[in-house]
């Protein structure tokens, strides 16, 4: 409908994937699967459940009436209800054994976690498609020499490929994050309404072997090995917190990437890709605007600020718990699996087409390099017998006036001018053999190398595949 709000994380960014998972029906089918699983396991530790019941709830659970849903919460306020309501509207004969000794945090917390793990796999296995694409985009530039900078400023040489690795470090890091975060979700499982399980205390007989039973049954159905050790009656809110925290990671280190290229596209020195028809301007005809890194550091900010919903969230949890988070929840944590996603869409199509304008670095770096190579000269003249201290003097001198000439539009002439001093003791051409780039890398090509090969076994089964974006 154009006549109603959309959000443009839905409507424009996010994968069809991470739309489909975070859908209702995705939530309330999960919420049907886990009364199903709570019914299953009840009638076989001995509760009053036939088989034809336990049968019947698991006959239906794609076929919810929406309809019936929206009407009976209109009436009763409740959404958890008004889909019990429904599911036994669809499966008559269980009706009435539908959420036995559950309270409506079994449903949506649980589903909740199943959803964000399977998101946070999802977003890992995306993010190693960008670690892919930069190692193949950092081995195949490892030696080509670019100039690198501090405070923004001209420093010494590096590698483009140099460049890549350091953003792939960052991402790594993120990947440590996301296990950390997914081996750290366990299952809240049936615990009561105030996590204490006193309803199943009284449906076992105080059998209290049979309530754990159920809940590693439970568990086990949705590819759980643990249930949180204690809880209220909701899950730690701190998983939030640290689910968003290792999403914000995620953002820092696209935006952090996306300025990087952002900064060397105004110097034109790399681009990202740019589609043969692109409009960069309505106005200006030929811009070229870096329009997808913009886009990255944009959804980032938003990502990075949305992070701070699930601490303060958490931190607010009175007792065993209060829904003051509940409608914080429902936007904050979805909008931030699918903000994620879409920075991530983003960086993976940015990865795979960095353009380089390989002229122009070796253009940019070669008006910088005569001042670099002072300190080999330096050092080159005093074993010939000049005096460090003079000669100090001599470079600083001619620099400041290499570098007036340069702010005035002419050309470098820093090499002419220690040429022409005869304290130097150096020829042209002896000054011009240390103008080779290369010789002021280091060890950029073999800690591309190293880092590559430390990090294959973690991108050996990523696919590094274009991602396309159609906004």
């Amino acid at each position: 409908m154009t006549d109603r709000y959309e959000s443009p994380l839905a409507s424009r960014y996010a994968s069809d994937y991470m739309l489909r998972l975070f859908s209702q029906d995705t939530r309330y089918r999960t919420w049907r699967r886990l009364w199903a699983s709570l019914a299953r396991h009840e009638m076989e530790l001995g509760l009053p459940i036939s088989e034809e019941q336990a049968a019947e709830l698991e006959a239906h659970i794609n076929d919810i009436d929406y309809e019936t849903v929206r009407r009976r919460e209109m009436e009763v306020r409740h959404d958890v209800m008004a889909h019990v309501y429904a599911y036994g509207k669809a499966a008559p004969s269980a009706a009435g054994i539908i959420h036995l000794g559950a309270t409506s945090c079994y449903v949506t917390d649980n589903a909740d976690l199943v959803i964000y793990r399977d998101a946070l796999k999802y977003i890992r296995k995306e993010l190693l498609r960008v670690i892919a694409n930069l190692a193949d985009f950092a081995d195949r530039y490892k030696a080509m020499p670019a100039l690198g900078y501090t405070h923004y400023q001209p420093a010494q040489p590096v590698t483009i490929g140099k460049w890549a690795t350091l953003w792939m470090q960052d991402f790594v890091s993120d990947i440590a994050e996301l296990d950390f975060a997914i081996s750290n979700i366990k299952f809240l499982g049936c615990r009561g309404t105030t996590g204490t399980e006193a309803s199943f205390m009284d449906l076992f007989d105080g059998d209290e072997a049979k309530i754990d039973a159920m809940n590693r049954a439970i568990a086990a159905d949705f590819g759980f090995e643990e249930c949180f050790d204690v809880c209220g009656q909701t899950y730690p809110r701190k998983v939030d917190s640290r689910i968003l925290n290792a999403l914000s990671s995620v953002a820092q280190s696209c935006c952090r990437m996306a300025n990087d290229i952002r900064l060397l596209q105004h110097d034109r020195q790399l681009e990202e890709p740019f589609a043969s028809k692109q409009i960069g301007s309505s106005a200006m005809a030929y811009k070229r605007n870096p329009m997808r890194c913009e886009r990255i550091c944009s959804l980032a900010r938003y990502l990075m600020a949305d992070a701070m919903n699930a601490p303060m969230t958490a931190s607010l949890q009175w007792m065993e718990r209060t829904l003051d988070d509940s409608a914080n929840r429902r936007i904050s944590m979805p909008e931030g699996f699918l903000c994620a996603d879409a920075i991530i869409r983003l960086a993976q199509n940015v990865t795979d087409g960095i353009h380089v304008n390989e002229r122009i670095v070796e253009r940019t770096i070669n008006e910088y390099l005569p001042f670099m190579a002072t300190e080999n000269l330096l050092m080159e003249a005093v074993k010939r017998g000049g005096d460090r201290q003079e000669l100090h003097e001599v470079i600083r001198r001619c620099s400041m006036e290499a570098t007036a000439k340069m702010k005035n539009g002419e050309e470098c002439d820093l090499m002419q001018r220690l040429a022409a001093e005869p304290q130097f003791g150096l020829s042209g051409d002896e000054l011009r053999s240390v103008l080779d780039p290369e010789l002021y890398t280091g060890r950029c090509s073999q800690q591309v190398e190293n880092y590559i090969e430390k990090i294959r076994p973690l991108i050996a089964g990523a696919d590094a595949g274009s991602a396309e974006i159609s906004l």
